[in-house]
């Protein structure tokens, strides 16, 4: 082999070894979820939620391209879990493309944070509720199955968000401003 060949193989394997060590860098900020992997993944999609009953804060990546990221969507199932029993259900995916897209809707491309106020609910917590409330929690609430999320954007006027949501077209809109939130859902397309 001759000289210059040699060097232009060492160069090459420099080069590959330095791509992969970028890659798994990368992989591994995606995992982590720091705003710098936002940064370096423009097809990344992220969520900053807080939640108004457990006071915790969850800041991710959950997905990258057309690939949902497992364990970021296990950390969701945790923090969107049963606030009153702690039960943890599985969330629709779906569910965290529509917050992420009413966000951009809103035109902001900035994490704004989310506040929750209701994500799963457990049969016995939505039948709780069913009696407590006057009939305004459903019987079979899309809750339940991990389909619907109550929220509010600090910042954003509550109509604003419901007109963002609608604006989608991809499931269901109920307003509540009396409650200070607004319901989706990934059910079919309806509003109230």
């Amino acid at each position: 082999m001759t000289r210059q060949k040699l060097i232009s193989l060492q160069a090459s394997r420099r080069f590959f070894l330095h791509r992969s060590a970028q890659a798994m860098l990368l992989g591994g900020a995606l995992g982590l979820a720091g705003r710098s992997a936002r940064a370096a993944a423009p097809s990344a999609r992220s969520l900053v939620l807080d939640h108004t009953h457990t006071r915790e804060r969850i800041d991710l990546v959950y997905a990258s391209g057309e690939h949902y990221l497992p364990q970021a969507l296990g950390s969701l199932n945790h923090f969107l879990r049963d606030h009153s029993s702690g039960e943890v259900g599985q969330i629709d995916p779906q569910l965290f493309d529509l917050l992420h897209a009413v966000r951009l809707a809103l035109g902001s491309g900035a994490p704004l944070s989310y506040q929750i106020i209701s994500g799963y609910r457990s049969p016995l917590t939505n039948a709780r509720l069913r009696s407590t409330r006057g009939g305004g929690v459903a019987s079979h609430s899309l809750h339940m199955e991990g389909m619907a999320i109550d929220v509010r954007l600090p910042g954003v006027p509550l109509a604003e968000l419901r007109d963002a949501a609608l604006s989608l077209k991809a499931g269901g809109v109920g307003y509540y401003p009396r409650d200070q939130f607004v319901h989706i859902d990934t059910g079919r397309v309806r509003s109230w």
